[in-house]
C-alpha cells in the first residue's frame, strides 16, 4: 500500500446548467490562498465549441472546515491573445496552476494557451488573484539536441521560491511534460506492453531560468535556459504517460506534487479507454532534481461513472492544492481535481511521519 493516503471528501462542484459558459464542463482548478486569507479556485470553464475561460471561485467551508461549496465570482482570463485564439473560433485559456512566489511577491500562473499551433505553457501575474497580467509563451533554449520550442506543451507548474538547478545556483523553475509527437497516451496504448519507453521525450522535466531573490522582473520568467529530466512512467498504472499536476509545496519530507498517470483499461465489450489516475512524488529539499520518493501505486482513482455528455470517462486529473493550517492541520492537504473531464471533485492528503527512501530506476528497456 501507498505509504500516503488520500480520500474523496464530499463536495463535487458541477456546471450550472444555465451557465453558458460552462455548458460543456467545469474542470482542472488551480487553488490559492489569497491575501484575505480565503481560498480560492480557478476553474477551467468550457463553453459550446470547445471554448474555455479561467474563472474564480471562493470555497465556503463547513465548522469542521471542510469545504462544502463555493462561490462563484467571474473570470480571471479569458481567450484574447493572438496565442489563445485560433482561425475556426476555438480558444483557451485553460488547466491553470496558482503559485504565490515568494521573491516576486506577487502570484503566478501557468496555463495552456489553446494555441493556432497546438496547446502552448502561457503565464500571468497578479498581486490579489484578481487582476491577472499575461507574460506571453515560455520559451526553452535546446538541451542536448532536444528542442522544447514548437512542441505541444501542458500541465506546467511552478515553484514558489528559487530552487538549486542541477549546478547548485538558485533559479525559478516549473516542471512541465512536453507532448513531444508519439508521446500521447492515444498514441502510445498502440504499442505493445514491452515498449521501449524514450526517457527523453516521455518524461516531466524541470526547467530552471535565472531569477535574483528580489527585485525580479516577471517577463523574465517566460524564457527557461537549463533543463533536468525529472521522472518517466514506471509502474502499470502510468505505463502509457505521466504528467505534472498540483504546484509543488514544501512539506517535513521535502517538495512534495501530485502527479497523474495514464494507462489502458479494457471495457467488459471489449472497448479501450484511458484511466487517468493519481500518485505523489517527493522531491528533495535541498535539490529539487533528486526524486525520494514516488507513488508505486495511484493514490486516487477516478468514480465508477459514465462521463457526461459525451466527456470522458474513468479520469481524475489533479491540478490545485491547499495546505491546511488554517484549521491547524499543516500536513493536511486538501487537493482539487478535474473528474471525467466534466466536475470538480476534492480529496484529502495526510502526509505519514515517515515515508522510505527509496531508489528508483528508469523503466527497463528505457532509451535516451
Amino acid at each position: 500500500m501507498s505509504h500516503f493516503t488520500m480520500h474523496p471528501l464530499d463536495l463535487v462542484i458541477s456546471p450550472e446548467a444555465d451557465n453558458d459558459y460552462e455548458v460543456e464542463g467545469l474542470l482542472n482548478p488551480a487553488a490559492a490562498r489569497g491575501p484575505d486569507g480565503e481560498l480560492y479556485l480557478f476553474p477551467r470553464m468550457v463553453a459550446k465549441g470547445n471554448f474555455s475561460r479561467i474563472g474564480i471561485m471562493r470555497v465556503l467551508f463547513d465548522d469542521d472546515g471542510n469545504p462544502r461549496g463555493v462561490e462563484r465570482l467571474g473570470v480571471a482570463l479569458e481567450p484574447e491573445a493572438p496565442y489563445e485564439l485560433r482561425p475556426n473560433g476555438e480558444g483557451g485559456c485553460e488547466d491553470p496552476r496558482v503559485t504565490y512566489v515568494e521573491p516576486l511577491q506577487c502570484y503566478l500562473m501557468t496555463y495552456t494557451a489553446f494555441s493556432p499551433d497546438g496547446p502552448r505553457i502561457a503565464l500571468a501575474v497578479s498581486d490579489d488573484l484578481f487582476t491577472w497580467r499575461r507574460l506571453g509563451l515560455a520559451t526553452f533554449e535546446p538541451y542536448e539536441g532536444i528542442e522544447f520550442n514548437g512542441v505541444d506543451n501542458k500541465d506546467a507548474t511552478s515553484f514558489p521560491q528559487a530552487v538549486p538547478n542541477p549546478d547548485g545556483r538558485h533559479e525559478f523553475a516549473i516542471l512541465h511534460r512536453p507532448l513531444f509527437p508519439g508521446t500521447r497516451p492515444e498514441e502510445t496504448v498502440e504499442f505493445d506492453d514491452d515498449r521501449d519507453v524514450d526517457l527523453h521525450r516521455e518524461s516531466i522535466w524541470i526547467s530552471y531560468t535565472p531569477m535574483e531573490l528580489s527585485g525580479t522582473d516577471p517577463h523574465q520568467l517566460r524564457h527557461f535556459t537549463s533543463h533536468h529530466r525529472l521522472a518517466a512512467p514506471v509502474s502499470p498504472w502510468e505505463n502509457l504517460k505521466i504528467g505534472s499536476g498540483t504546484p509543488p509545496v514544501m512539506t517535513r519530507h521535502g517538495w512534495l506534487f501530485i502527479y497523474h498517470g495514464v494507462s489502458e483499461k479494457i471495457e467488459s465489450d471489449g472497448r479501450s479507454l484511458l484511466t487517468y489516475r493519481a500518485g505523489v512524488m517527493v522531491l528533495s529539499a535541498e535539490y529539487p532534481q533528486d526524486l525520494i520518493y514516488r507513488s508505486h501505486r495511484p493514490i486516487l482513482v477516478p468514480p465508477t461513472s459514465n462521463g457526461p455528455r459525451a466527456t470522458a470517462s474513468n479520469v481524475v486529473f489533479p491540478t490545485g492544492i491547499d495546505r491546511r493550517t488554517d484549521i491547524d492541520e499543516p500536513h493536511r492537504y486538501d487537493v482539487y481535481y478535474g473528474v471525467n473531464d466534466f466536475h470538480i471533485g476534492v480529496a484529502r492528503l495526510d502526509v505519514p511521519e515517515v515515508i522510505p527512501h527509496q531508489p528508483l530506476k528508469d523503466p527497463s528497456g528505457a532509451t535516451l
